[in-house]
């Protein structure tokens, strides 16, 4: 609370909130297709397009590697360009995006669905521009409220899968893009007029070479980061990607069930939307919960915790033939964990990588998302080679795994040196 005081007559606060807003705008854009999968596979099937498995992973992934990849270019775009004409560009590609998916709509094929999944890349890639923009007007002591304020966006996505069923349901799949499209816009006008780059007696750009990103990468401790967020936040927006697509495979019978009696009259969409909401809000609203643990007992020993719940936890999942309520519950536990364990790592990564913390978030954030691409094309090659996820749960808790081991190779040298001087606990 006190944090939040302190911002009073700091900064500049018009700039803080439309970071916060374009933020969670982008991330609920940029996830859409998730809860929308079942309704955009009807309406292709009308079409006599039978999208496979490994079709709709394709699908539901693509948003997630072209935001990865796209982090890294809208970084170069804030040091070249300035982070408001950055996002300007950004927001533009991805409200041309969407209404190519509404107008479309009747004709939709699934290589427009690709174009279209691919432009909502650039609404992923809003991370790389939303927190710098809003950073530069701090002061250091305040970065920590400031970045989680506009990193909050991420709630976006459990908006995702609350609304965007329902209004699948009473207007058809393609009017969530309508939808979409006009709150981007809104979004759009209003960031044009009160965002701002911080003046230059406020904030000196330092802008980056290329040649900056590969010295890093010659850094094994950026590997390591890289591989711990691809596990953490890669399992957090790779299972809130593919979470309908389970649910409906998986328990589809029990949600139109429970629907019939007490959500929604047994559309077993919406529902499914509901329950993949509560889950993934877990995971987004927990993240802050675990940098504050982390501070207090140490990264390591945090991650530690959250990915060995995470591993038994998946483990019980696939080798289990779990009740629907029982495996939401095993559900809500993996968001929550993988949501701690972002935290966790972010707590790290200041300490190891403070003086290039900007390049160091464009290259762990790309991790996270390349991780979270491999997650659901996992999922869906399970799914389309086994008739089931077992395989695919079993795969991530293999690479939870060797993150876990990863950690108890580097935690002896990481604390006899460069945490001896990092200033918190490692």
């Amino acid at each position: 609370m006190a944090g939040f005081k302190n911002l009073k007559g700091q900064g500049d606060f018009p700039t803080l909130f439309m970071a916060f807003l374009y933020f969670d705008m982008s991330f609920m854009v940029w996830t859409m297709l998730g809860p929308l999968s079942t309704e955009i596979a009807e309406a292709l099937a009308k079409t006599g397009f039978i999208i496979t498995a490994g079709q709709k992973a394709t699908l539901l992934s693509l948003p997630i590697l072209s935001g990865a990849i796209l982090r890294i270019v809208l970084g170069f775009g804030v040091d070249k360009l300035g982070a408001k004409t950055t996002a300007l560009i950004a927001q533009s590609i991805v409200i041309a995006s969407l209404l190519t998916a509404y107008f479309m709509a009747e004709s939709i094929t699934y290589n427009i669905l690709l174009l279209v999944a691919l432009g909502l890349g650039f609404a992923g890639a809003s991370f790389a521009v939303a927190l710098p923009q809003a950073g530069q007007w701090y002061p250091p002591k305040l970065q920590g409220v400031v970045l989680g304020i506009a990193g909050a966006g991420n709630i976006g996505v459990v908006l995702d899968f609350l609304l965007a069923p329902k209004i699948a349901e009473h207007f058809g799949w393609y009017s969530v893009f309508g939808v979409g499209a006009t709150m981007a816009i809104v979004v759009f006008v209003a960031y044009l007029f009160l965002a701002k780059d911080a003046p230059k007696e406020i904030y000196t750009p330092n802008p980056k070479k290329v040649k900056d990103y590969i010295k890093l990468l010659g850094d094994k401790d950026t590997w390591w980061f890289n591989l711990f967020y691809a596990v953490s936040f890669g399992g957090f927006v790779g299972f809130a990607g593919y979470m309908k697509v389970y649910l409906m495979n998986t328990y589809q019978a029990d949600m139109s069930a429970f629907g019939l009696d007490i959500l929604d009259e047994g559309n077993v969409k919406v529902v499914a939307g509901y329950f993949g909401a509560i889950c993934i809000f877990a995971g987004a609203v927990l993240r802050p919960v675990g940098g504050n643990i982390a501070d207090k007992i140490g990264g390591v020993k945090a991650l530690y915790f959250f990915y060995g719940a995470v591993a038994v936890l998946v483990a019980i999942t696939a080798l289990v033939k779990l009740p629907f309520y029982v495996a939401i519950l095993i559900l809500f536990l993996i968001m929550a964990n993988l949501g701690m364990a972002n935290g966790a790592v972010f707590q790290l990564v200041p300490q190891r990588f403070g003086k290039d913390i900007g390049i160091m978030t464009g290259l762990v954030g790309c991790a996270g998302g390349l991780g979270g691409t491999a997650l659901i094309k996992t999922l869906g090659w399970s799914k389309g080679a086994f008739d089931g996820y077992s395989a695919g749960f079993l795969l991530f808790g293999a690479v939870v795994l060797v993150a876990i081991s990863g950690l108890s190779l580097v935690k002896t040298r990481w604390r006899t040196t460069w945490g001896v001087q990092a200033g918190g606990r490692i």
